[in-house]
């Protein structure tokens, strides 16, 4: 029982349970499947990929570390720590910002660009093996609306707290 002062809880519906509970048994499940394969075809882990695939769309194959990690959504700590394991595999390097001074940049190296242009055709194939190819396009619509609504929520409460 909660205190005549507080309002009472806002109990999920059963249909809200079931899409609560469904989401909670099966993104892990098909994120750890899916991270498995990448790790086994290419020894990347999902972190790797993801740097590596961002720098992989830029010009250049290189982005400002301050922007890569508010793009990817992570503390600068864990991007420090990241690339640091990936430049000790030759994948990516820092370099200082030639023309300011003040920031640095991730590069790709020519390993990175290779490993990302082997492991994307592998990785795109798990993902269709694990996730596309068992939804129907009406599903996979709605899987991305679902993704772009609350992709959106959380950038703009996240905007909110900086």
């Amino acid at each position: 029982m909660t205190p005549a002062s507080e309002p009472e809880p806002r109990w999920l519906t059963e249909a809200e349970q079931d899409a609560w509970y469904t989401w909670r048994r099966m993104f892990p499940l098909v994120n750890a499947e899916i991270a498995r394969d990448l790790n086994q075809d290419s020894g990347l882990s999902e972190a790797d990929y993801d740097v590596l695939s961002v720098l992989g769309s830029t010009d250049g194959h290189r982005m400002r570390i301050s922007a890569l990690a508010e793009l990817m959504r992570w503390s600068r700590s864990r991007l420090s720590h990241q690339l640091t394991r990936m430049e000790q595999r030759g994948i990516v390097r820092r370099e200082e910002v030639a023309t300011d001074g003040r920031g640095a940049e991730v590069v790709l190296t020519d390993t990175g660009i290779t490993a990302i242009t082997d492991a994307a055709p592998l990785h795109v194939e798990s993902v269709r093996r694990h996730l596309i190819d068992f939804l129907t396009p009406d599903q996979l619509r709605t899987l991305a609306e679902m993704g772009e609504a609350l992709r959106h929520r959380f950038g703009a409460d996240r905007k909110g707290r900086d």
